[in-house]
Order: structure tokens, then sequence, then C-alpha cells
């Protein structure tokens, strides 16, 4: 592969990790909504799984955009 084959794949990676950056900031503003209630709490374990899927994501763009370094 090359480096722009690499960097194709960050390139949508990078929209998945704005995909679920959008998506951890509204389970966050549900969570805040009603934080003592069952779905608050369920939307904080959401959202914080999501932020840990969005990292691993954000981490995999980085190591593609550096293999040509």
């Amino acid at each position: 592969m090359s480096g722009s084959d690499y960097e194709g794949i960050a390139e949508r990676l990078a929209a998945i990790e704005e995909e679920l950056r959008n998506l951890a900031y509204e389970r966050l503003r549900d969570a805040a909504r009603d934080p003592d209630s069952d779905a608050g709490e369920a939307a904080e374990r959401d959202e914080r799984r999501v932020n840990q899927a969005r990292r691993a994501i954000a981490k995999a763009i980085n190591a593609l955009r550096t293999i040509d370094d």
C-alpha cells in the first residue's frame, strides 16, 4: 500500500471519529438532563463507551498517518 492508500483509510476513519464524537456529545446531553434516572445513568455509560471507541479510532488514524514518516 502506498501512503495515499493509508491516507484514504485515515480520512474515512476521521469521518467515523467525528460521528462518534457527535454521538458521545448527544449522550452526554441526555445524561445531563436527568443524571439520577435510569436513562441518565445509561446515557452516561454509553457516552463513556462511545468515547473509548472514538479514542481507539483516533489512535488508528494517527498510526496510519505516520506510516510513511
